[in-house]
């Protein structure tokens, strides 16, 4: 705490320095304050959290996205974009308070002491961690580890009346952003990426590189649900598909000057049909991409409006490992079109009712529910077709969120996690059964259907779980239940590329994209061509 205050006081004394006379006695204002609180109160104070509530404080104040992190949580928040971690190699969900092994990854510390899919950890050390109601980051914090050293697991697998042990040295893991790609028809590719970590551009290069190999000509990017990540990957993905001395993005800021990112001549995919498939979880480095394509008319966006994230953050690190994350400046693309959406300064509550409102006004499920003033008006920088400004990235072609698949009976049973713990239950008990019935992923996702049983298996759960029936939500919902279920069943038993080969059935901004990208007039006319 001590270091963490002289740090502070530093800062605090570098600010006096350099601030106006006013800002210096602003200064002193804050350290007499601490000081004051800390020597003088009535009780006992934890001096560490007046300094980090201060800091949190102060934060509140500015706008939705400048917070403070403490070591753990800063930790956390960078390690899933630096494209590795070190552990045991595994992929797994809790199922009734038990961890399945739901994947091995290959040439894995797991895989090369023999541990399997399917398997499910009961002890971790000396600590048992099944049926404990144990939360998954603890469970996690005992099987990550520095590379090298040991960590020892036991198993229970299938019917075996003992528990496995295992000795594993853990390795270095990667983490992979890159969800899906296969080949969607006989010319088009499908990627999915989750997130802009430090590896995606190589994972993207490397899955364009197989993808083209197989026939590819045209390109379905799916951004839907990607909150983003770091700026300097969107810029290289924005790379691969804008021809040199293009402008991707630019930053700008009250005491940050103009900086600017142009495309190099290094792009794999600057020609080809390209579509871009975003929705309202599409923030940051997605309306970064998404907005350089458009503006440049290199390809289609299609979708709903994006979130709307576009203040930039600077990390302050503190000597213990905590972190400030600091709006410095704000995202504009090559138009010049602010990426933020509007919002009220110190007031985030608000800030986080926007997705509702936007749902209660139309804006979901209606293109013309969508206003934009004429100062938000801007052009493409080839065509000359009308964007919008505002916040956020307006589709060149609008997709509403479906709702008639979806019932509060089915979000409930979702939301509980049981589709997902009934098809985990499935494959536990039939996994060898699946894999000698069907060949490979072609002949499972062509000829395995969803049993009635497992059907019955959700609703008696539900049940059970006291979400009350409701037999006409249950079959609207039905068909898509199935659905889910055999996609998370292909899921745990190939991998999540596959999940997405069998979800992507119902997606409605996937059909429209393949319909249009295998259409180059249509196409063409989108994109303002004549």
């Amino acid at each position: 705490m001590k270091k963490k205050f002289l740090y502070v006081a530093a800062m605090i004394l570098t600010c006096m320095q350099v601030f106006s006379q006013a800002n210096s006695q602003e200064a002193r204002k804050l350290s007499l304050a601490f000081y004051a609180i800390s020597n003088l109160y009535v009780d006992s104070t934890n001096t560490e959290k007046l300094v980090e509530d201060a800091i949190v404080g102060m934060l509140q104040k500015l706008d939705p996205h400048s917070d403070y992190l403490d070591a753990e949580e800063a930790k956390e928040l960078t390690e899933p974009l630096q494209g590795n971690f070190d552990g045991i190699g595994i992929q797994f969900n809790m199922l009734t308070d038990t961890l399945y092994v739901i994947q091995v990854i290959p040439g894995g510390p797991s895989e090369k002491v023999g541990l399997m899919a399917g398997d499910r950890i009961i002890q971790v050390n000396d600590t048992v961690i099944a049926g404990v109601n144990m939360r998954t980051t603890d469970i996690m914090k005992r099987l990550r580890g520095k590379k090298g050293t040991e960590v020892s697991v036991k198993v229970k697998r299938g019917n075996q009346p003992e528990l496995i042990e295992f000795r594993i040295i853990r390795g270095q893991i990667p983490v992979y952003s890159m969800d899906a790609a296969y080949m969607a028809d006989p010319t088009t590719g499908y990627m999915k990426l989750n997130r802009f970590a430090s590896s995606s551009a190589d994972e993207f290069r490397s899955a364009l590189a197989k993808l083209k190999k197989q026939g590819m000509q045209n390109l379905i990017l799916d951004l839907q649900g990607n909150g983003g990540g770091i700026l300097g990957t969107a810029i290289d993905l924005a790379d691969e598909f804008l021809s040199r001395g293009k402008l991707i993005v630019y930053t700008e800021g009250n005491k940050e000057p103009r900086t600017e990112a142009e495309a190099t001549s290094k792009g794999d995919f600057e020609n080809g049909r390209l579509i871009i498939l975003v929705d309202e979880g599409s923030a940051s480095a997605s309306e970064i991409l998404a907005g350089a394509v458009q503006d440049w008319d290199r390809g289609l966006i299609v979708g709903r409006r994006t979130f709307g994230k576009g203040l930039v953050q600077k990390p302050i690190p503190m000597p213990d490992g905590s972190m400030i994350r600091l709006t410095v400046s704000r995202y504009y693309t090559p138009t010049g079109r602010s990426i933020q959406k509007p919002f009220e300064k110190g007031n985030s509550a608000d800030y986080r009712q926007d997705l509702i409102d936007r749902y209660n006004r139309g804006e979901l499920l209606s293109a013309d529910s969508i206003h934009f003033s004429d100062s938000l008006i801007y052009h493409t920088l080839v065509n000359e077709r009308v964007v919008y400004g505002g916040g956020g990235i307006m589709p060149d072609v609008f997709i509403p969120l479906d709702t008639a698949r979806y019932t509060a009976y089915h979000s409930r049973l979702a939301a509980s996690g049981l589709v997902n713990r009934v098809a985990m239950n499935y494959v536990d008990r039939n996994r060898g059964n699946v894999a000698s019935t069907y060949n490979d992923f072609t002949a499972f996702k062509e000829r395995f259907e969803v049993p009635d049983a497992l059907l019955d298996e959700l609703v008696s759960m539900g049940t059970n779980d006291k979400i009350e029936f409701n037999e006409e939500q249950y079959e609207q919902s039905r068909e898509f239940i199935r659905l889910q279920l055999k996609a998370l069943i292909a899921r745990d038993i190939y991998d999540m590329g596959e999940y997405y080969q069998i979800i992507n059935v119902e997606n409605a901004a996937y059909q429209k994209a393949l319909e249009i990208i295998n259409n180059e007039s249509l196409y063409q006319r989108e994109l303002g061509y004549k």
